[in-house]
């Protein structure tokens, strides 16, 4: 087939771009802006544009098909010439679709965990010498690619999106996917971050309830009293139902053990979050043909999806752990989850908040209370970052101050300062968990945390 990429740019289109051209098509793209590291893998196999920006010369009635990048408006150029010339336009997730109708497709949807437990069935599956094609949202530790297609794979794992699939289309992404396994994780509506409201987002994953086929499977969290809602309203639907919940567990010496019938496995990873979404995994593998013995055994060695409540360093009596966080949600309870996992420990959290977060008092407001859990506490804004240069500095101290409402709080603007403080911190006793939705504006972790072991005990 002929295929062109609108927007080939895109962190998951130019993995599926260089997918599709290893399995013989031939494949151009276009986009107005290309960085790492997508513009080096789109050169090394030959796919780069010549030009950055869009050329309606490259749509043409010789084209098969073009994929529509999330990040092509409706008014792109491109766009409207293959309209103009009614050119068969996919979106990302109906062209996963067609490219997997033979195969068996489990989705992983739900408004946390996704990626993780998606992971987790990748770790297993591959441990166990088993092929499947994927399709997931975040680079995995062990995996070169976001994508894997071929022709031969019997199963497909996707990473369900529960957003719009275009510009042009305004059905949810995991909506085309048509699931023969699908697993609901968890379903909560948050002002923060969501774009839609509530009813309408809730309405998101009944559909996706309905789009599961005949005599599929839904797995679930029956620990979500949003998703127990969903259940009453699609009782309609001839499919499987089977429930999850977090198993049995115990920690000891800052080690979490699952208990699987009279076995006590250990784990590498922490928190209830973690547990359910094991559990999760463990459901859908087990609809896949694994034994749980397989399952727990193969789990065992499974650290954490990249950058969620990941291990960092240890010197033997502080640990330093690393997150992805983006809504105050998550800051509490990942939080709670290093708390829970090191009891006699204190515990040091650092967040970097968003650069355009830290604007809005709206949402700085929905803070109050998250890090009191944290025995001390640390908002770091990052000034060199923030677009909007003539602005309070200091009002906005204050009003973090104000907002997070915590007794031993310190905010930071600057990443030096940053560093200089956790480098004089008394960490005696202490543990920490540095958050971010950013990159931790370029601070090495591992010789950040060398830093917070650096107080001689």
């Amino acid at each position: 087939m002929r295929i062109h990429f609108i927007a080939i740019g895109g962190s998951v289109m130019h993995n599926l771009a260089i997918s599709l051209a290893k399995m013989g098509h031939q494949i151009t793209g276009s986009d107005d802006q290309i960085v790492e590291p997508s513009k080096s893998k789109l050169k090394e196999v030959g796919l780069l544009p010549t030009q950055i920006g869009w050329d309606v010369e490259k749509i043409t009635t010789d084209l098969d098909a073009i994929i529509l990048g999330k990040h092509a408006m409706a008014d792109n150029p491109e766009l409207l010439k293959a309209q103009e010339l009614n050119v068969k336009i996919y979106s990302f997730p109906e062209f996963i679709y067609e490219q997997s109708i033979n195969k068996i497709r489990v989705v992983i949807a739900g408004t946390y965990g996704k990626t993780t437990i998606v992971s987790m069935i990748m770790h297993v599956l591959r441990k166990l010498g088993k092929d499947f094609d994927y399709v997931i949202g975040a680079q995995l530790e062990g995996f070169d690619s976001l994508i894997k297609l071929t022709a031969n794979s019997p199963v497909i794992l996707i990473e369900g999106d529960e957003f719009y699939a275009s510009s042009i289309d305004d059905h949810a992404k995991f909506h085309y996917y048509n699931p023969n396994i699908a697993l609901i994780s968890n379903i909560q509506w948050d002002n923060f971050k969501m774009l839609i409201s509530e009813e309408d987002y809730l309405n998101q994953f009944e559909r996706f309830v309905d789009t599961i086929v005949p005599k599929g499977t839904l797995v679930y969290n029956k620990e979500d009293q949003n998703i127990q809602s969903l259940l009453s309203h699609t009782k309609g639907c001839k499919i499987n139902r089977h429930g999850y919940k977090i198993p049995m567990y115990s920690i000891n010496k800052g080690v979490t053990f699952v208990h699987v019938g009279e076995e006590v496995i250990p784990l590498q990873i922490i928190g209830k979050q973690n547990l359910s979404n094991i559990a999760g995994a463990y459901t859908v593998c087990e609809w896949l043909g694994v034994k749980r013995d397989e399952f727990y055994h193969a789990i065992k060695d499974f650290k954490s999806s990249i950058r969620y409540l990941e291990f960092v360093a240890s010197d033997g009596e502080s640990v330093v752990y690393q997150d992805f966080a983006h809504t105050p949600f998550k800051l509490k309870a990942s939080i709670h989850a290093v708390k829970e996992q090191f009891p006699a420990s204190k515990l040091l959290t650092i967040i970097e908040l968003n650069p355009y977060d830290v604007l809005d008092t709206d949402k700085i407001k929905q803070y109050n209370k998250t890090m009191e859990e944290s025995d001390s506490a640390i908002v770091f804004v990052n000034k060199s970052i923030i677009r909007e240069k003539n602005i309070d500095l200091d009002n906005i101290i204050n009003v973090i101050k104000f907002n997070f409402n915590h007794d031993d709080l310190l905010v930071i603007s600057n990443v030096n300062d940053l560093i200089s403080y956790v480098e004089s911190f008394d960490n005696q006793h202490f543990n920490m968990l540095f958050m971010s939705s950013n990159n931790y504006s370029g601070v090495n972790m591992l010789s950040f945390s060398d830093k917070f072991f650096s107080i001689v005990k």
